[in-house]
């Protein structure tokens, strides 16, 4: 069943805002490789690519619901130069917060237009966005610890570096 246009229009800017995600997880990687952090510019970019495979699957959607999709402006994150390592793991939780409150607000819209097809998609973001949260929270807390301990940000770094990449197709 086709989407109401203005639905079509809230997946369209969630596409972006997910592309967006994607730019700015590549300028954090960025700035972990300037310092040397090969790991957590790893894990950064297989970020990227996760968020590349998440605006596919609201491309995916749109499409096969017979609307067109459409990607807006892409405009990733002011990103100071020299971040720490905590910093940037803050900004990718800020990024992270505004994207699940931004699916949550495209789930509600969804729900007050009574569109029940967009229902398992916006679920399994929900569930998705919550390990995300999670996750980026986690690296934090352990950075909390480390503090300024050399050695705890590479041990840090190799095990981020460690992450499997992964395709950005949904399979």
């Amino acid at each position: 069943m086709k989407m109401s246009h203005d639905l079509e229009k809230k997946f369209s800017e969630q596409i972006t805002l997910e592309l967006t995600a994607e730019a700015t997880y590549r300028q954090l990687a960025i700035e972990a490789d300037e310092q040397s952090l090969t790991g957590i510019a790893s894990w950064l970019r297989h970020q990227a690519d996760e968020e590349v495979v998440h605006a596919n699957k609201f491309i995916d959607h749109v499409v096969d619901r017979g609307n067109h999709a459409a990607i807006g402006t892409i405009t990733p994150a002011s990103i100071a130069p020299g971040l720490s390592v905590r910093a940037i793991f803050e900004a990718a939780l800020a990024h992270e917060e505004k994207v699940s409150e931004s699916i949550r607000e495209l789930y509600r819209s969804a729900e007050k237009e009574g569109d029940f097809d967009s229902r398992p998609l916006l679920n399994w973001f929900v569930d998705e966005q919550i390990e995300e949260e999670a996750t980026v929270s986690e690296i934090i807390d352990r950075i909390t610890l480390i503090g300024e301990d050399g050695s705890g940000i590479l041990r840090l770094d190799a095990e981020l570096g460690e992450r499997p990449a992964e395709s950005t197709e949904d399979d």
